[in-house]
């Protein structure tokens, strides 16, 4: 607020002394000057640190270099190998905003279809995207199909989740007007329950196209001979970082191109003040509710024993859930899966903790601080759009291949989501409660004890999922990518070199069990810290 008085009072002393045109040149050169800031620093730096050769030019090449590498690729295929890319990601956004949209409505408006569906989701949700790969990679081999397929589940994730949060927290008040009023279903649809998700659609939009983003690359760093990742991979192995480089700048501007056209769709639909949080009733639930859960699972598995029983798929193929339960015995046996799951969760929680909480804290200062944000947002969102994966050789040549680079790998991976639904979330708080804060007099520590911490619960929450699953999809990649290592991808990849199917889905049943009960952790967590929302109401 200081800032803005302190604006506000800078322009009319300059409208004072100088003619409108001069004053609207002024602020115009002072909006970029900030947001070239941070920009012109990185490339300063670069170009000081590479030129002077602070690192070896295998390592850090010059920024001439890296232009003419691109001037050299331009004339090739670059844009051909980005075209492909980019036909794949559209697929599998596409398919995974539909399918997003309509599981995120379902699970956000009907009770019902939360308690029987929604632990199935999360627990093969959490299964990170890359998990998936040794068993698709049999079902479906290594062409487009399988790329689009990777795609469409990372992206149905974040969209899925954020259009539930929008669904379920529509206010109480809302619906028992909208009773009043009579709405029938195409004007209750129109009128509240799409105003009320659209900004939470958008901001799991957008994550979701980072998602994607960060899915191709490495799908296409692990498996394919042809996109913009396969050019990464070739200057990876021939340690011609300049390639890397310039796939690296490709990837963002494109992203960040993608990222403004939306933002542009988004501030032109969302137009209205958003809702403050409010009570929830919460319904006392009965005891055959308990059970609903294990429904779905339940069904899926008799499937299983029916479809391997009858030979309607071929072992090798399948294998039967005996098969698969004697596999899952033997590792837990001789310790090697119970090793392999250890070093993968202790890597996954340990960046998780570490690249969450710079996260949250950076996330709550762009978002109470105006000055900050302007300083670096631009970068932060433009840095957000590239493809985690793209930063390995990078990685790996600062920081080895030991434990510390997957480590630093999987703190990058999960500061983004946990950054920017913190930050959204504080953007998002109605101004009206930052005046009652102001006419109080709180302090910045009691506005964000009493006021903006208990209005951004929910997203911080969102985020905290999103960036669990993206911990365990960099473990994954790290393991892959990163050289071999004592972990659970290492250990479905080989067993999935060794045709070992049994292994494969033993390890990947592990994972979605493990992954179930840190859902509900989760959920129980954030039932504890937002239990000041909750009214009982009547079954």
């Amino acid at each position: 607020m200081k800032y803005l008085i302190n604006k506000q009072t800078d322009e009319l002393s300059i409208e004072k002394k100088s003619p409108i045109w001069l004053s609207d040149l002024f602020w115009s050169i002072n909006w970029i000057a900030v947001r070239l800031l941070v920009p012109v620093s990185l490339f300063l730096l670069w170009w000081l640190a590479s030129n002077h050769q602070w690192m070896p030019a295998q390592i850090l090449p010059t920024p001439q270099a890296t232009w003419h590498t691109f001037l050299n690729l331009a004339g090739e295929d670059l844009f051909q190998q980005l075209a492909i890319s980019l036909g794949r990601l559209f697929q599998g956004l596409a398919l995974g905003v539909v399918g997003g949209i309509a599981f995120g409505f379902l699970l956000g408006y009907s009770p019902t279809a939360e308690r029987y569906l929604s632990s199935i989701f999360y627990a093969l949700a959490i299964v990170p995207t890359l998990a998936w790969l040794p068993l698709l990679m049999i079902w479906l081999g290594i062409e487009n199909a399988l790329k689009v397929f990777l795609i469409f589940k990372a992206t149905l994730i974040p969209i899925t989740l954020h259009t539930q949060t929008g669904v379920r927290d529509i206010q109480p008040r809302l619906k028992e007007m909208a009773q009043v009023l009579q709405l029938g279903k195409q004007d209750l649809l129109f009128k509240l329950i799409l105003p009320s998700a659209l900004p939470h659609f958008f901001i799991g939009f957008r994550l979701a196209l980072a998602a994607g983003w960060t899915t191709l690359i490495a799908v296409e760093l692990l498996a394919s001979s042809e996109g913009i990742g396969y050019l990464m991979v070739t200057g990876r192995q021939l340690f011609q970082l300049d390639i890397v480089f310039v796939a690296i700048a490709l990837i963002a501007l494109v992203g960040l191109l993608l990222d403004r056209i939306f933002q542009s769709i988004e501030q032109r639909f969302i137009f209205w003040p958003h809702a403050t949080l409010s009570a929830h009733h919460a319904q006392k639930k009965q005891k055959w509710q308990s059970v609903t859960p294990w429904v779905i699972p339940v069904t899926l598995l008799l499937l299983w024993f029916t479809s391997t029983g009858f030979h309607w798929v071929a072992e090798q193929v399948l294998p039967s859930p005996l098969a698969v339960w004697s596999a899952l015995s033997a590792g837990m046996s001789d310790h090697s899966l119970l090793d392999a799951m250890f070093y993968s969760l202790w890597r996954a929680l340990l960046g998780l903790l570490l690249g969450g909480s710079i996260g949250l804290f950076t996330g709550l200062l762009l978002g109470m601080f105006k000055p900050l944000e302007d300083v670096f947002a631009p970068t932060l969102n433009t840095l957000r759009l590239i493809a985690i994966f793209a930063w390995i050789p990078l990685i790996t040549a600062w920081f080895g291949l030991a434990d510390l680079s997957k480590i630093v790998f999987i703190s990058i991976a999960t500061f983004f989501p946990m950054c920017i639904a913190t930050w959204k979330g504080v953007s998002n708080v109605p101004h009206n409660l930052y005046e009652a804060a102001l006419i109080l007099r709180l302090s910045v520590l009691q506005r964000l004890r009493v006021l903006i911490l208990p209005s951004i619960t929910p997203s911080i929450f969102a985020g905290f999922r999103l960036a669990l699953l993206y911990s365990w999809m960099a473990s994954f990649g790290a393991e892959y990518l990163m050289g071999s290592g004592v972990g659970i991808g290492s250990y479905m990849m080989a067993a999935q070199q060794n045709f070992e199917m049994d292994r494969v889905i033993a390890a990947t049943m592990l994972v979605a069990v493990l992954g179930a009960l840190l859902f509900w952790l989760g959920k129980t967590l954030e039932h504890r810290v937002t239990a000041w929302r909750n009214t009982e109401g009547s079954s």
